[in-house]
């Protein structure tokens, strides 16, 4: 996922940069207001996520929050040391889809770009109505749970869907392992590593594309948008 990071600290930029990018996302860096709203030109410019540090030097971060939403749709979450709930309200209401306190733990950062994300995903996926994700061969048909590869019907486990389309909806992301088992599983960690290490074999094998879904090393899975 491209995440637009929006922070004057340099030194805090680069250190959460670090964090993110480790965890699959690409990251671009705007030290302004202006910098940031002309990142997002045209129409979101395919970010995913704007990380929105309200202390800003040229512009209120309120008002360049009510700018990205006259411009796009792009999941927007503020980050201030502001905590009390009439800021947060006023956030919100000028169309910010979360809001984030400092200090916060790194974990919950991550767990609330995820969320506000999945939300644009599965509203999209709406507005899609019945025509399913395509990718390649593979069609993944959401209303009705099947998936077809070239036409054919491919017979697959309720987890095994569940999984496949959790990383269709993201071509290309990496999903934590943690997030998937939390995703699919409604569980947490311990104890589920291997139980996800056997669905994506038992998805690659009947698929009968190996290479469908990527392993990253010490960070989790992502789906290879297959070609023609």
């Amino acid at each position: 996922m491209r995440l637009l990071l929006v922070e004057d600290d340099n030194h805090v930029a680069a250190a959460l940069s670090a964090v993110l990018a480790r965890h699959g996302f690409d990251v671009t860096h705007a030290r302004s207001g202006e910098e940031a709203l002309q990142a997002l030109v045209p129409e979101g410019n395919g970010f995913g996520v704007v990380l929105l540090d309200l202390g800003l030097p040229d512009q209120d971060g309120y008002e360049v929050c009510g700018k990205i939403r006259k411009r796009t749709s792009t999941p927007v979450i503020m980050v201030t040391a502001r905590s009390d709930v009439r800021s947060r309200i006023h956030g919100l209401n000028l169309g910010a889809d979360d809001y984030v306190v400092k200090p916060y733990d790194t974990g919950e950062l991550l767990a609330r770009i995820h969320a506000v994300s999945r939300r644009n995903v599965h509203e999209d996926s709406a507005d899609a109505g019945e025509n399913g994700l395509v990718l390649g061969l593979v069609r993944i048909e959401l209303s009705t749970r099947q998936v077809l590869v070239d036409g054919s019907v491919v017979q697959l486990t309720r987890k095994e869907f569940d999984l496949l389309a959790l990383l269709a909806q993201r071509p290309g992301v990496v999903f934590r392992r943690e997030q998937i088992i939390s995703e699919v599983w409604r569980t947490s960690w311990e104890g589920t590593g291997r139980t996800l290490e056997v669905h994506v074999a038992s998805l690659r094998a009947k698929l009968r594309m190996p290479a469908l879904i990527e392993t990253v090393r010490g960070v989790g899975y992502r789906l290879v948008a297959p070609t023609q």
